[in-house]
């Protein structure tokens, strides 16, 4: 039996008026971890969706050998039918039905068209084992974490007696813990004989698991690392990806700090469908001009929930406290009240909440501020136009015109548009949460860049991030939060890893 489980031969695939992959080839042993590395818009994603036929035969130029023999996959059932699964880094499960409704969604315990709900729940539970998640196979997935949720996706990979699993980006969304947990699983999977490929932007995970590193850019191979045998440091790995070197991760800025711009006291948030539980417990804190204050905390601390309930309470029910701009009192009931404030949020979540992604670029980036390309409340289209190509050339969006779907955008791209619609919005204060997840080191930099002009411009900016190296790297102050309350505070030039943890974890 060969040592290659796959094998993609001179893959070329091309969008309107750009070459997506240019004659890539890649190649996976059987029981190994992979990983597929490269910047956005590199052809990470792209390459996997011929993989496993989300573009079917016929669409792209190349061949695919799977154990053997060439493939033609025309939909994703066919490619799952040989064993071959991917898990999205949007994970495709129903939150509504149980766990082990979605184990099995498509793929039912059923005879003459009646599901064998005894025979489903006792799979259910062997399959839970192996991926090592102690749940009742009747519990809804909505009230399951998003660390669980993602082996409940491996579990359903497992139910379809996968050979090659593919993951797309797996830990973009888990704290430290679970993503050590999941890491552990692939190498768990391994041992089994399971061949794994690991898209991720995580360059400490992909060292730390990966027997192979193979590295695009700009749509074509840079080369392939055989991990067992040559030296593998992130420096070369970031190399390989951007084609220079990242000497400074964080670039720096000349901190010019003034007065209190914006003050929350005494804030209070509860949860919208269990209204005795409190999201955010009597949070107090402030941001000056030309700051740059995080808020670090463990998965569930209640950092996304303060930070929506503060723009237009669009979280939460009987929020009280007050909002205060320049030591005023302002109304934040109302996203238009907030936006009227000054205030911007861009969202975690920039596919469902921060665009609209069957509009093109120039719709996007003009849709908070449409009274400012308007005449008489009609649409002024060149002055439309120049806006968008003005924030189009100011923050460096890669496309093929501003006339382009944000659909077909890489995420690096994606997250420059929700930037460039709130910075046309003109605010004062930013909240910026989870602003690099999922994009790669060099979008990285650039958008670390645009948050330092933004404070040197003298706006205040609010940082959410999960990563403390982002957090000690790009903050001049940090507030810490667990269970709702802020729990402490420290200036970033004092603060480190694990000083932030330990008051995470004995406070």
């Amino acid at each position: 039996m060969s040592d290659v489980i796959l094998e993609m031969r001179n893959i070329t695939k091309t969008f309107p008026g750009v070459k997506a992959l240019d004659n890539v080839s890649f190649r996976v042993r059987r029981g190994e971890i992979h990983a597929l590395v490269g910047e956005n818009g590199a052809g990470k994603s792209t390459l996997m969706k011929v993989l496993s036929g989300v573009y079917p035969y016929g669409t792209y130029e190349g061949q695919i050998f799977f154990e053997g023999r060439e493939c033609r996959f025309h939909n994703i059932s066919e490619s799952e039918k040989v064993g071959l699964v991917i898990i999205h880094q949007e994970l495709a499960l129903v939150p509504f039905l149980s766990i082990a409704e979605n184990l099995f969604l498509g793929n039912e315990r059923a005879q003459n068209g009646i599901i064998h709900w005894n025979e489903a729940i006792a799979q259910a539970k062997e399959l839970l084992a192996r991926v090592g998640l102690h749940e009742s196979p009747q519990t809804l997935i909505t009230d399951i974490g998003v660390g669980k949720q993602q082996l409940v996706e491996i579990a359903k990979a497992l139910a379809k007696r996968v050979k090659l699993l593919i993951l797309d980006e797996p830990t973009a969304s888990l704290n430290e813990s679970d993503s050590d947990k999941l890491l552990s699983l692939l190498l768990q999977l391994k041992a089994q004989g399971i061949s794994s490929i690991l898209i991720s932007h995580k360059l400490n995970e992909v060292s730390k698991v990966a027997d192979s590193i193979t590295i695009l850019r700009d749509g074509t191979t840079i080369e392939t690392i055989d991990c067992h045998t040559e030296h593998v440091d992130e420096d070369r790995i970031i190399r390989g990806m951007v084609g220079r070197d990242l000497t400074h991760r964080f670039p720096p800025r000349d901190v010019k700090i003034g007065d209190v711009i914006f003050e929350v006291r005494d804030w209070n948030v509860y949860h919208p469908l269990h209204e005795d539980r409190k999201v955010s417990n009597n949070v107090n804190l402030y941001v000056r001009q030309g700051e740059v204050v995080g808020i670090a905390g463990l998965m569930g601390a209640g950092r996304t929930e303060l930070a929506m309930s503060l723009f237009g309470h669009s979280y939460g029910v009987r929020i009280s406290g007050k909002v205060l701009k320049y030591g005023k009192e302002i109304d934040v009931s109302t996203i238009d009240k907030a936006i009227q404030n000054g205030i911007a949020y861009v969202t975690e979540d920039r596919k469902s909440y921060g665009l609209v992604l069957i509009k093109p670029i120039k719709d996007n980036i003009t849709l908070t501020n449409l009274s400012a390309v308007s005449v008489g409340g009609v649409l002024n289209e060149p002055r439309e136009v120049r806006t968008a190509m003005g924030y189009r050339e100011r923050l460096n969006i890669k496309c093929s015109s501003i006339m382009q779907e944000v659909l077909n955008l890489s995420g690096g791209n994606q997250q420059k548009v929700v930037l460039s619609k709130w910075l046309f919005a003109e605010p004062e204060i930013l909240i910026l949460d989870e602003p690099t997840r999922g994009i790669d080191v060099g979008a990285k930099y650039e958008i670390y860049t645009i948050i330092n002009h933004l404070a040197e411009e003298g706006k205040a900016v609010i940082l959410i991030s999960s990563e403390l190296p982002e957090i000690l790297g790009m903050c001049d102050r940090i507030y810490i939060m667990r269970d709702g309350k802020i729990i402490g505070e420290m200036l970033a030039r004092d603060a480190s890893q694990e000083s932030i943890m330990k008051c995470i974890m004995t406070q």
